[in-house]
């Protein structure tokens, strides 16, 4: 039987949106920003040669660097002021997360409300502008090594380099805030969405190029728009799969009158972790290979057996990006679900999962349920990821056609569309529950 909230969200016609003044003015301001954004993406770094560029990247497609020039939209290729995009802000988050379970001065902020928000925050900006310098360093001196892609190499260039990075990140970390906060949707995923999008003509058009010139046969071409609309609609399916723990509420009396208890359900999704895994596992895989790009003589021998090995599409490539991914799966899933703090929060408030003591043992009920559930949701991730590097490697496709990528834009695609109709079920509230004929809707 379909919920209240279901009810409600089927209810929803075009004509309420055309009512919905504010939520039209929220996606107008988050459409500019990322105008603004793409934008941002064509203004290149000083010092910079043009043509020596794109011939590094075309000897260094498949490393690391061709990871984040897909979530930035071609950004890097261009060696933008926004090259890095908004990947240190993701990764200084991430940290915070690991050292919030960790320390328990974080762990004790975190508690404190928005008040402790707003200190994490400011340590994660602290933290963003320090991996950007880094990274931003890091990024220069590996230009300096190409030969003829700076035209001036020295201090003075990797100084203008390394500050005007900390800019364009900050910039898109500001940017991201004021879409989450005056927009719709998250505003870091939707800048991470809107450049992986921007990059989809382009990769259409070369397969359809490719189709044209013989090297792919329209059969091929076929399959891969069927399995690619195949394994969209597996992520949606899978994303929105739930394990619903029912939690039981007693009976309580206020004043004289006696309130029958009430019957709740605590959601736990199958992949708790998100695109988190898939993320980590190929930032770790293709270091190797971006590290022996960066050597112009190809660097030691060692490494040039590691890349070899490590190739994307070989056997031990996949086995090893799948055992990575089911291993931050787990991890991270232990990192952000408490089934202990989970378990105190239902006993203050009384709840209590029937058949199952509150507690201690409600919390080894969680956690053997959230165990069993990650399995299932590390498969899934694997099988998604795996299947597109299968295809990049034997048909050499382009990146941005990996399962990544499709993740984050599925994810974020349902999460805006979600936070529409969270909007307009809020403005349009009475009217809505005319239509669903909800109990009490008479009253």
């Amino acid at each position: 039987m379909a919920s209240a909230a279901e009810q409600m969200a089927a209810n929803l016609r075009l004509s309420s949106f055309g009512k919905a003044q504010e939520l039209q003015k929220r996606i107008w301001f988050a459409l500019g920003a990322l105008i603004v954004y793409r934008l941002c993406t064509y203004i290149p770094l000083p010092g910079i040669d043009a043509q020596a560029l794109a011939n590094m990247f075309a000897n260094m497609r498949g490393g690391f660097l061709d990871m984040v020039n897909t979530f930035s939209g071609g950004a890097l290729q261009r060696m933008s002021i926004i090259s890095l995009n908004i990947m240190p802000y993701i990764s200084a988050s991430i940290i915070m997360q690991l050292l919030t379970s960790m320390n328990s001065h974080l762990a004790q902020l975190k508690k404190e409300g928005e008040q402790g928000r707003k200190k994490i925050n400011q340590y994660t900006r602290y933290g963003t502008v320090l991996l950007t310098v880094v990274q931003g360093y890091g990024l220069s001196v590996g230009l300096e090594s190409q030969p003829g892609v700076v035209t001036d190499p020295g201090w003075f260039f990797r100084f203008t380099t390394v500050v005007t990075l900390v800019g364009g990140t900050m910039f898109l970390m500001w940017l991201g805030e004021q879409i989450t906060q005056r927009g719709i949707g998250n505003g870091i995923s939707l800048i991470i969405f809107a450049g992986i999008v921007a990059e989809l003509p382009g990769t259409l058009a070369q397969a359809f190029e490719l189709n044209r010139a013989g090297s792919m046969s329209l059969t091929v071409l076929l399959a891969l728009l069927i399995g690619a609309a195949g394994l969209i609609w597996f992520i949606v399916l899978c994303e929105r799969a739930q394990r619903r723990v029912v939690v039981q509420y007693p009976k309580r009396q206020v004043g004289n009158k006696m309130y029958q208890g009430d019957k709740s359900h605590l959601p736990l999704k199958i992949n708790v972790a998100g695109v988190i895994p898939p993320i980590f596992a190929s930032s770790l895989l293709l270091m190797p290979l971006t590290v022996a790009g960066f050597y112009a003589t190809g660097g030691p021998e060692w490494l040039t057996t590691v890349t070899a090995t490590l190739a994307p599409g070989r056997p031990i490539y996949i086995a090893l990006y799948v055992g990575l991914i089911v291993f931050f799966c787990f991890f991270y899933t232990a990192i952000v679900f408490n089934p202990e703090e989970t378990s105190e929060n239902l006993k203050k408030h009384s709840g209590f999962i029937p058949g199952i003591r509150p507690g201690k043992r409600t919390a080894e009920y969680l956690d053997y349920v959230l165990t069993r559930l990650t399995v299932i949701g590390s498969g899934y991730l694997s099988l998604v990821c795996a299947i597109p590097e299968l295809l990049i490697g034997q048909a050499a496709l382009p990146f941005y056609l990996g399962g990544t990528s499709l993740l984050i834009v599925v994810n974020v695609t349902m999460d805006t569309v979600s936070q529409i109709h969270s909007h307009l079920m809020a403005q349009q509230y009475e009217g809505l529950l005319k239509k669903a004929r909800l109990k009490g809707s008479r009253r």
